[in-house]
């Protein structure tokens, strides 16, 4: 992937003033970048197999600032591959250490908000698998979308609730971790589903 490519992808999904940020972190370790359509199960992801460049993902129907909190995490999971392969817990010590350091030129190029800053600078004492798995975060990021900000999560649901996503209804099961087991009433198969997924009004 040469730089103008992935210029030209980003340009029109990051917040104001991070564009270049973004492609910095790029030339220090460069990854083949994609676009992705909407998943129920993640914003995005990070993979790197033998023989190939890593690659990341991020879903393109992301709000900015969503999407830029996603695009640095994956980028936070290359740094410690680069360093540790895959000998490191996904989501442990250095990968936490990696995100709050690769997140802290946000704050002093004043990409966010006050009042999303200082949600994030909490949620960085202790970052989860997932930005949205803090439900703190995840409200106040939802004030700056319009088409989210009264949306409802999967997380907010009782369990046994119905829900639909893109047309589909599950039933909610039980949580693991940052995911939930639900059942698609149509053909009963079981799906993993984010736990900050937003659902559409349960019956």
């Amino acid at each position: 992937m040469q730089l103008a490519q992935l210029c030209s992808l980003l340009e029109k999904q990051v917040p104001p003033g991070s564009l270049d940020y973004c492609l910095q972190l790029w030339k220090e370790n460069p990854f083949q970048f994609t676009l992705r359509h909407s998943r129920v199960t993640k914003l995005g992801d990070f993979t790197c197999r033998p023989g190939q460049s890593p690659r990341i993902t991020v879903n393109a129907d992301s709000h900015p600032y969503v999407f830029l909190l996603t695009y640095v995490h994956e980028v936070a999971h290359l740094r410690v591959h680069s360093r540790l392969g895959w000998k490191a817990a996904p989501h442990g010590r250095e990968w936490k250490e990696a995100f709050r350091s690769l997140c802290e030129p946000l704050f002093t190029l004043a990409i966010f908000p006050e009042e999303v800053a200082l949600a994030l600078r909490r949620h960085l004492k202790n970052p989860k698998a997932s930005s949205l798995t803090d439900a703190h975060l995840t409200r106040v990021l939802h004030q700056y979308d319009e088409e989210k900000k009264d949306a409802l999560r999967l997380a907010d649901l009782p369990e046994g609730s119905q829900f639909q996503i893109r047309g589909r209804w599950f039933a909610k099961g039980k949580l693991r971790r940052t995911r939930v087991l639900c059942k698609e009433i149509v053909s009963r198969r079981n799906y993993l589903i984010a736990a900050d997924a937003l659902v559409g009004s349960n019956r």
